[in-house]
């Protein structure tokens, strides 16, 4: 980090028991490892990540990271279900790490769901957030040249992107980026004060576009198996 650095740098990783379209979710295994475990890992490898925190109502769940190297935050069940948002969860931990360890300068945010990372992602992420005096920063993945649709009010197929009526090349598509879930750089102030994770001078992490892929089903799971294997790294 570069002589502007924000401070202690912690990661939080939200992490509930219950899941409707995968039970118990995040213990699954993703290539030989229950899911938790392989962000845990990841933020650890972070040399500039000083600790890593996981929140979760779920007790087997916090010991299962715990086992990574994590440490618990309890979460409590009001902020559990699943309307709950992220940033309830984060704000609550935060909280917690705070009370235990003193201020944080920065937080790292991260989905469980998102397990597809490269070693340096988050280094070369934080590299980025310095560089340009940032904020708060998302992880994403471009969405080249494709031609995307959408139903209208009545149902009817509509253009979004482009006019059909006026077919354009694809390489004159307006650039365009999709969150991917995997991590996000953010100050307390900012998350404490709009209860947004996202707020102030805004970056974009650009990510390899295998590295959209998320969790929300059994065939997603396989999925990322399969590219985690194939670019090494389901080797924590």
């Amino acid at each position: 980090m570069s002589a502007a650095a924000p401070g202690r740098i912690v990661a939080i990783i939200p992490a509930r028991g219950g899941s409707k379209g995968i039970p118990r979710k995040n213990l699954m295994p993703v290539c030989g490892r229950p899911l938790i475990q392989w962000s845990v890992l990841q933020a650890r490898a972070c040399a500039a990540v000083e600790s890593v925190w996981v929140s979760s109502d779920d007790d087997e769940i916090l010991a299962v990271a715990a086992e990574a190297g994590a440490r618990p935050v309890k979460r409590p069940a009001e902020i559990s279900g699943d309307k709950a948002q992220s940033e309830a969860a984060w704000l609550h931990a935060l909280d917690a790490v705070e009370r235990e360890t003193g201020p944080v300068g920065l937080l790292l945010l991260m989905q469980a769901t998102s397990p597809i990372r490269a070693p340096g992602d988050i280094d070369a992420a934080l590299a980025q957030y310095a560089a340009e005096g940032l904020d708060t920063l998302f992880s994403a993945a471009e969405v080249e040249d494709y031609f995307t649709w959408r139903r209208d009010e009545a149902g009817a197929p509509q253009s979004v992107n482009y006019d059909w009526r006026n077919r354009r090349l694809r390489q004159s598509i307006e650039r365009r980026w999709l969150e991917n879930g995997s991590f996000y750089l953010t100050r307390p102030a900012i998350l404490r004060g709009t209860s947004n994770r996202l707020g102030g001078k805004i970056g974009i992490f650009v990510m390899d576009r295998f590295k959209m892929f998320q969790i929300d089903s059994r065939d997603d799971a396989r999925l990322c198996e399969v590219i985690m294997h194939g670019y090494g790294y389901d080797r924590a």
